[in-house]
């Protein structure tokens, strides 16, 4: 993984270059990055470029004697530890992330499942840990960073360099160490000569604050809009209209976008123009039937419905206070949010919002979508008519 692989973060990219440049490398670095905002490429970027520059900045060697008395010129600077870092085996890049026991009693560590690593990284550089988790088969067991693996870290990088001058941790998820990290403080905080930790987090406030305190905090915002878009077009194939609107939806996730192309063809427009009629106009029979018909697409689906009718109420908001000309949506989408703001103020549009963020929240916890979705067809109308949220038991 290069710099010139990442999505956007320009102004992160730099930043973390003049720190290898001007000699302003912390030891220890903590990556802040919300899900797919491009925390893990990042680091793994970073890795590379510091395996690189090392090289670069190496003395170069003085011309040598030949067996028969002529002058040998010296060899070219070496790139070697770079390729292996492309390649994720570098032997002083190190990798911990978190992990589940193969069998029963087993004490499981990172390297056990290099090889998947390396294939991970490789397919989906901006996945979160449940991918990980269930790129390894894990199904409904919970990922650890293990005693075990904190053991094998520290025995790891007390060993002498092999091709580098660094020695290098990259740490993915460090919120799934637990008090367990207690045994790598007195390593990051006396490391050994030329030793860097990159941890990458998503949630700060999960990460052990005795682990925070002794690091140089990065944090990594999330992918501007359009250049989800653009990346959605180059990498994806996508038309302009549907990289807009999705990059639109996802809001800088760019792991939420590639989830959101897998649901592309779904017209959840329609879906929720049907809703909203039979809520105002059509009455309980039609609410009936459409619950009947968005209960069985499965979760995943309905996520994206709710994710997608959230979206629009935003943009109905923004249309209120910025005006058309600054709203990235398609003709359609535009219609739609201006026919929202006619039905909604935009306190009933926030109270919409509050009531589609919890359906959501219950639908990740296996809830009955029927009852779900009948609860919220009722309360949206007690909303939208009413301007009151009725509390459906």
């Amino acid at each position: 993984m290069q710099f010139s692989a990442i999505i956007g973060q320009q102004s992160t990219i730099e930043q973390l270059k003049e720190m290898v440049d001007n000699n302003r490398l912390s030891h220890a670095i903590l990556m802040i990055a919300k899900e797919g905002a491009g925390g893990l490429p990042l680091a793994l970027a970073f890795s590379n470029y510091v395996v690189s520059r090392s090289e670069q900045q190496k003395p170069a060697a003085a011309p040598v004697m030949g067996l028969f008395g002529e002058e040998v010129a010296p060899a070219a600077v070496s790139s070697h530890g770079a390729e292996l870092a492309a390649q994720y085996i570098h032997p002083d890049i190190h990798y911990s992330y978190p992990v589940i026991p193969r069998k029963s009693g087993d004490k499981p560590i990172s390297t056990d499942y290099i090889n998947e690593w390396r294939e991970f990284i490789k397919q989906y550089p901006y996945g979160n840990v449940y991918d990980w988790l269930q790129f390894i088969g894990a199904e409904n067991k919970q990922g650890n960073i293990t005693a075990s693996e904190c053991a094998d870290i520290i025995r790891k990088l007390n060993l002498k360099s092999f091709e580098s001058e660094y020695k290098i941790l990259v740490l993915w998820m460090p919120e799934y160490l637990g008090n367990e990290g207690n045994k790598l403080l007195k390593l990051i905080e006396e490391p050994p000569a030329n030793t860097l930790f990159i941890l990458v987090a998503e949630n700060e406030s999960l990460v052990l604050p005795t682990i925070v305190s002794r690091c140089q905090t990065v944090r990594i915002p999330p992918i501007e809009i359009n250049e989800v878009a653009q990346a959605l077009q180059q990498r994806a194939k996508l038309s302009a209209e549907q990289a807009n609107q999705i990059a639109g939806v996802s809001e800088g996730n760019y792991r939420e976008a590639l989830q959101l192309i897998q649901h592309a063809e779904e017209d959840w427009q329609s879906l929720l123009r049907e809703w909203l009629n039979s809520v105002l106009r059509t009455g309980p029979v039609a609410q009936v039937k459409w619950v009947e018909t968005v209960s069985a697409l499965g979760r995943e689906k309905q996520k994206q419905f709710l994710r997608y009718f959230t979206h629009l109420l935003e943009q109905s908001i923004r249309l209120r206070t910025m005006g058309e000309d600054n709203l990235p949506l398609t003709g359609t989408e535009k219609d739609f949010a201006v026919r929202l703001n006619k039905m909604c103020d935009v306190s009933r549009i926030q109270a919409i919002t509050q009531e589609l963020d919890k359906a959501a929240y219950y639908i990740e916890r296996n809830a009955n979508a029927k009852l779900l979705f009948m609860a919220l067809t009722i309360k949206l109308y007690h909303i939208i008519a009413n301007g009151a949220v009725i509390e459906v038991q």
